[in-house]
Formats: C-alpha cells, structure tokens, sequence
C-alpha cells in the first residue's frame, strides 16, 4: 500500500514538474517578430504651369492613372507662338549684324575708297602745279599776293582731301574694329537667349505627368485664367507606397534600414512586403493617429517604410500595423 502511495506522488510530482516546464517556456519564450502601428503616407505632387494664361485642355479627370511624360493640359498658346515669331526675328537680325562687322568692307567699297585716293592725288597735284606758277608770278610782280594765298590755301585743301582718302582706304581694307565685333557677339548672343526664353515659355504650355501616379484632384477647367504655379491637378504617386510608423525605444535595437516587414491594413486580409528605409535620430511623442495605448504617453522614433509595387489598394492615412521579421535581418 505504501508503495503505491509513494508512486502515485512520484507521477503526480513529474506532472506537475512538466506541466510548470511548459507554461514556463511559453511565458519566457521570445517572439521572432515586432509589431509596429501606423499609417499610409502616400506623397503628392502639385502640377502647375511654369507659365499663365487661359486653360485650354484638360485630358483626364479624378481617378484616371497617367504615366510619366503623358499630356495631362494644355494653355492656349498663341501669344506664346507670336513671341517666339518675334524672337527669331530679333536672332535673325542680330546674326546678320554680326556677320557684316566680321566681313568688314565688300570689295567695291574698298575699290570705291582706292578711286578717291587716286582722284585726291590728282586733284593735290593740280594743286602743287598751280600754288608753283603763281609762286613764280608773285616773284616777278605778275601775280597779286592774294592770288597766291588762294593758291596756297587750295594746295592746302587738296592735301587734306588726300590725306582723308588714304585713311578712309586704310578702314575699308582694316575692315571692323574689335570692339565693334565684341559688341555685335553679344547683341547675337543676347538675341539666342530671349529666343531660348521664347522656346522653353512655348513648351511650358503643355503640361506632361512628371512619374507615373494617378489624378487625385482636378482643380480647374477648362477656359479658367491661371496664373503661373495655379495648381491644375494633385498627382499621388503609387509606386513606392511609404507608411509612418513608429518604434519604441525599447525595441530600436531590433528595428534597422533595411530590415523586412509585412504590412497589413484595417480590414483586410491582404499583406504588403516592404522594407525599412528611415529611422528618424530624433524622438517624438507618439502622434494620435497610433491607436495604441501602452504607446500613446512614450517618446518613439518615426519609421519610414517603402512598399515596393503593387500596393494601389493602400490610401492615403489609412491605419496599418507593421510586422518586423528579426529572423529575416
């Protein structure tokens, strides 16, 4: 009987050694995995023309997905067609300007200014010959002084005359002055610009998708006045989805750049995969929009996620909860 009893304490004692084994391990076993709490950050983009005028097109509405280039509106563009005629005219004449400062004096300038020298030559030496004839009849008393000094004085004339002739001739073969270049180099270049301006105000009018998203919100229509940086449509971009969420001191040291998640949100079974990308160095009071309440009075860093893909069913400040795989780091 004694032995009995003692038996029956023997299997009690190890069932309840196993049992204490069990709860123990369950209660002291560690989780591979840390939940983080959240919400969808999806970023916008706020399309406008660089350029005002009257909204002539639009080409898609609210909800419409658009791709990266794609024509999305367009001005009126007319006054910016008559600026750029007006533009390339203003380069046209620049240009010709130049080109006839390089070129310097066409041939028969050059011919025309060598005929004068030669008719100044002519003319100074009619000149000479009669200042010496009259010199000689003032000397003999057949002359009047003042015959002479006309003489004198249109030997004088035709000297000048001669002397301008060469110089113009010495111009004309020179050709222009450096500074007469430099100064029509930059009224050209001055003229490429303003029709550089010209072009980039013309292509401004039409108004192209700058990555691929989907239209948001559609702010005007068409035959509105805008002026320049008028928003006309809120672009949200869907490809990478982020999400903000928030790690407690506690678990920082499980949570780094690169680390895996799964992303699940409110009423849906689906599961996102994505990767850590951020962590703040700053801490900050837990936000309201994080619905947990042991977390609600701590101070926790912000945690971008980047959802890589298809995550198109996430919206914007949806609440979402964040699976940490450590096992995967």
């Amino acid at each position: 009987m004694n032995k009995k009893l003692v038996a029956m304490v023997v299997i009690g004692l190890l069932v309840v050694s196993t049992g204490s084994y069990f709860v123990l391990t369950r209660q002291t076993g560690e989780s591979n995995e840390i939940t983080l709490h959240g919400n969808v950050d999806i970023r916008e983009v706020e399309l406008a023309f660089r350029q005002p005028g009257r909204l002539a097109k639009l080409y898609f509405d609210e909800g419409a997905t658009v791709k990266q280039g794609q024509l999305l509106a367009e001005l009126d563009a007319k006054p910016y067609d008559e600026a750029l005629a007006v533009a390339k005219a203003n380069c046209a004449l620049a240009e010709a300007d130049l080109n006839k400062v390089r070129h310097g004096s066409r041939e028969q300038e050059i011919a025309q200014a060598d005929a004068a020298v030669r008719q100044a030559t002519a003319a100074l030496a009619e000149a000479e010959q009669n200042f010496t004839r009259q010199k000689a009849l003032a000397e003999s008393d057949a002359a009047s002084e003042r015959t002479l000094d006309a003489a004198r004085s249109a030997r004088d004339q035709a000297r000048a005359a001669l002397a301008s002739a060469q110089q113009g001739l010495g111009l004309r073969r020179e050709g222009s002055r450096k500074e007469d270049v430099a100064a029509a180099e930059a009224r050209f270049a001055a003229a490429q610009a303003q029709l550089a301006q010209a072009e980039t105000a013309l292509a401004d009018t039409r108004l192209v998708a700058p990555s691929d998203g989907l239209i948001s919100v559609r702010v005007r229509e068409a035959g509105s006045m805008v002026s320049n940086a008028s928003s006309i449509y809120t672009l949200s971009l869907q490809d990478p989805v982020y999400v903000r969420a928030y790690v407690s001191g506690p678990q920082l040291t499980h949570v780094r750049p690169g680390s895996a998640v799964t992303v699940t949100a409110d009423g849906t079974s689906e599961r996102f995969k994505g990767t850590i990308g951020f962590i703040s160095p700053k801490t900050e009071f837990t936000p309201k929009s994080v619905e947990t309440t042991e977390l609600r009075i701590d101070l926790v860093y912000r945690v971008r996620v980047v959802l890589q893909g298809s995550a198109h069913a996430l919206r914007q400040g949806m609440p979402v909860s964040v699976t940490v795989d450590e096992a995967g780091r």
